[in-house]
């Protein structure tokens, strides 16, 4: 069993153990929201066992959403963030012995994640009723999209279209065009932290009682409570909220926005608040003679004539990059931020760099990656990274004979069977 090398700033751990050591994870789960739940649960030291398919594992573990390597191979960025700290076994789950195999895993556990559609670990016979029969106090994670219950409980989903179904793809972009919806799946993460709270929800009554019990995580649910203030909005003054480009939607500003900067699509986030921000915003662009009008006066003008000013303030920030526009603002105390890039995130962003956020791992296949690190920090328990993504199978000798106890013969067998 490789654990791998880590490298880089990666936050001292000397100070006690992770907070979830001890703690024991069937991971069902694929491709992003069940992943991101159980990679912070590994992060902090739970146990992670990730069960894949024998043939094909996890459909991320090549290069997604292109489909250019053998299957099965482990060249995605996207699957090694995810599922690194975790061991990685295969099973064929349409032999019994495999399924034998689970239900052992399952008497050791303490916690089952699952994101398939409603009905999928139930008709493997593993669902709740079934797994509650082996271990009594197990808590399991159901992460579908829908939920198990209702009209839509056998919709299988995924990030875009959920996105839709809750109204987040409806109000982004702008008011003269087509919605666009967010550039990556942002309802996958907001499912994954649903489901880690979800779990230590369940491990918190479980603590108190001694009792396991069934989650039923909704991702859809979980992305619509991030809608509260347009159905809010909509509750109380029958107001249908409407895409509105980077507008504030509850405060005054202007001008507000993102701004064009020097260079191919560069740009910089500015928000004038107050007076006192309008006047420093001033002596940042030293004082042209349009700040003066009459028009950009008072800030119901400034809003008024907003089109005007984003025309004025872009024929600023075109001839600057995008770094330097910022330094000038936040200098008198304008709220300003570079809209950053991967690159600047990964190799430039100060802060993330002097907090070892971005952690170094080698991988057997990739080599040595940056991987985003711990996303918080506990003075006792401090959480790290401890291995790469696991290769497909690559820990079945060590889950299913060291933890399992199968000798080396009968692994063999299995493997060569196909069990594994």
């Amino acid at each position: 069993m490789s654990a791998g090398n880590q490298k880089g700033n990666q936050r001292d751990t000397k100070n006690g153990l992770d907070a979830l050591n001890g703690l024991k994870i069937l991971d069902f789960t694929w491709v992003l929201a069940g992943p991101t739940a159980t990679k912070f649960l590994a992060d902090h030291g739970a146990e992670v066992i990730k069960i894949e398919r024998r043939e094909l594992g996890d459909r991320v573990r090549t290069t997604y959403p292109y489909a250019e390597d053998e299957p099965g191979t482990n060249r995605s960025g996207y699957f090694c963030n995810v599922n690194r700290g975790k061991y990685g076994v295969t099973l064929n789950l349409k032999d019994p012995r495999g399924i034998e195999l689970i239900k052992k895993l399952v008497a050791r556990s303490d916690v089952v994640f699952e994101n398939f559609a409603a009905e999928v670990m139930a008709g493997l016979g593993l669902g709740y009723e079934q797994l509650k029969e082996i271990k009594p106090d197990i808590i399991m994670i159901s992460m579908s999209g829908m939920g198990h219950t209702g009209p839509y409980q056998e919709f299988i989903s995924y990030g875009p279209t959920l996105q839709a179904l809750s109204g987040l793809t409806y109000l982004t972009g702008f008011p003269d065009r087509d919605p666009v919806g967010p550039g990556f799946s942002y309802s996958d993460f907001a499912g994954g932290w649903a489901g880690v709270l979800a779990c230590l929800h369940a491990l918190h009554y479980k603590n108190r009682t001694g009792k396991g019990q069934w989650v039923d995580v909704s991702q859809l649910e979980g992305l619509c409570v991030l809608m509260g203030p347009g159905f809010l909005d909509f509750s109380v003054n029958k107001r249908i909220p409407e895409r509105m480009g980077n507008r504030h939607p509850f405060r005054k500003a202007a001008p507000h926005g993102a701004y064009r900067c020097e260079g191919e699509d560069k740009w910089c986030a500015i928000t004038v608040f107050t007076e006192d921000e309008w006047q420093g915003f001033c002596r940042a662009l030293k004082n042209p003679p349009w700040t003066r009008e009459e028009r950009f006066s008072t800030m119901t003008g400034r809003i008024e004539n907003m089109e005007a000013l984003d025309q004025l303030v872009e024929e600023w920030t075109n001839v600057r990059s995008a770094q330097e526009v910022m330094e000038l603002l936040q200098r008198e105390g304008v709220p300003a931020g570079v809209v950053q890039e991967a690159p600047d995130l990964v190799d430039k962003d100060p802060q993330l760099r002097h907090r070892g956020f971005w952690v170094e791992l080698d991988h057997p296949e990739l080599g040595i990656r940056k991987h985003e690190g711990v996303s918080f920090t506990f003075t006792k328990t401090p959480g790290r990274l401890k291995r790469p993504a696991p290769l497909l199978g690559e820990h079945n000798d060590y889950v299913f004979g060291e933890i399992l106890g199968m000798t080396p013969e009968e692994i063999k067998k299995y493997t060569d069977e196909e069990v594994f």
